[in-house]
């Protein structure tokens, strides 16, 4: 008459894993958006204090004046220099400098002056082994 059908065992023990997977990645996006990643980028230094005068200027101060088209002056902003190369800026600066074996350097560069000019004001400084380089900024209005 009617033959029983045997279950297969391999039929009885699949499991669906898609709505756990689902509820895992859900569970990760949840914890991703409401978790705070506290950054510690700042080392807390408690700076010595010491009594006495500031040092005296050692070596002149240089200055970089980078207009915002990019163009070069050295020490006097009403002369720039030919062309905005690299070497050109070096040789210019080597120039100002002299052989001064601890050469300081200030750049003073536009709002608006390009990355690329800054970058290569500050690889004219490294060529000629300035380890004294600042920036003049103007201070903030509240």
């Amino acid at each position: 008459m009617f033959k029983r059908r045997r279950r297969d065992s391999r039929d009885s023990l699949r499991i669906n894993l898609t709505p756990l997977i689902d509820t895992v990645f859900l569970l990760l996006v949840f914890f991703m958006m409401t978790t705070t990643f506290n950054r510690q980028s700042e080392l807390n230094i408690d700076l010595p204090q010491a009594n006495g005068e500031a040092p005296k200027e050692q070596n002149a101060l240089t200055r970089i004046y980078i207009t915002a088209q990019g163009d070069y002056a050295i020490n006097d902003t009403s002369k720039t220099l030919v062309n905005n190369q690299l070497d050109t800026l070096t040789t210019a600066l080597k120039q100002v400098i002299g052989d001064s074996s601890n050469p300081r350097m200030m750049i003073s560069a536009d709002a608006k002056t390009p990355h690329e000019a800054v970058m290569r004001a500050m690889e004219a400084a490294r060529n000629l082994n300035c380890v004294h380089l600042s920036f003049e900024v103007e201070q903030k209005s509240e």
